[in-house]
């Protein structure tokens, strides 16, 4: 094995070749990963509150900070590292496409017999793989946030669905975001354009970790003024 072998290495012509066509359209190419990962937060926002509805509250005080504790910069660094990790999760499964459908067919090529098998098979599996992982992260985010908006709405006497409107403010951005590159896997899938991947697991990860950083800003110290 040699440098040229890796994946990622074999992937980098594909990318910079849908670089430069994205940057032709950047918007029309913007659009639809936009349209189908609010889509997306849609559907996790309404599962999210149907969780709610059917939640016992926690009687343990949750503290949220703005509302009934100082918020500070670290409550915002603290937001920003638990959405990232869940970004990471979503770009790793996006790389995850590209590998998976681009590069380990082109690495098949080169072998014959039990390691040809070997690699025809590993595709597919990473395919089902990051498929279940993303639905692992869907139900969890839905019953975590469900639970807690469940236990806050109670705390602070309002009603589950006039709390997620409001919470809104810095939710609906910060899903949308983190399912950037989620929606471009679904584009590149639609497609069949999976040597894509790389390009937009990069593109998709830049900017909605810039979205997620305002998104922070805003949650921790713009959305309790309106709680």
């Amino acid at each position: 094995m040699n440098g040229h072998d890796l994946a990622v290495v074999q992937g980098w012509a594909d990318t910079r070749a849908t670089l430069r066509a994205w940057n032709a359209e950047p918007w029309a190419v913007l659009a639809r990963w936009v349209g189908l990962s609010l889509l997306v937060t849609a559907g996790l926002l309404a599962a999210v509150l149907a969780v709610a509805w059917r939640s016992t509250p926690d009687a343990t005080p949750m503290l949220l900070p703005g509302v009934n504790v100082a918020a500070a910069w670290s409550d915002v660094g603290g937001v920003l590292f638990r959405n990232s990790l869940v970004l990471a999760l979503h770009s790793l499964a996006c790389l995850a496409g590209f590998i998976a459908k681009s590069s380990l067919p082109l690495e098949a090529e080169s072998y014959s017999g039990r390691w040809r098998k070997v690699h025809d098979v590993a595709g597919p599996a990473a395919i089902a793989f990051v498929t279940a992982a993303t639905l692992f992260s869907l139900g969890t985010q839905a019953l975590v946030l469900g639970e807690g908006l469940s236990t806050l709405s109670w705390q602070l006497d309002m009603a589950p669905a006039e709390l997620l409107a409001i919470m809104s403010l810095h939710a609906v951005p910060e899903l949308c975001a983190l399912f950037l590159p989620l929606a471009a896997w679904l584009v590149a899938a639609r497609a069949g354009a999976w040597e894509q991947l790389m390009a937009a697991t990069i593109v998709t990860s830049a900017l909605a970790f810039a979205v997620l950083s305002v998104s922070a800003v805003v949650e921790v110290f713009l959305t309790p003024r309106f709680l």
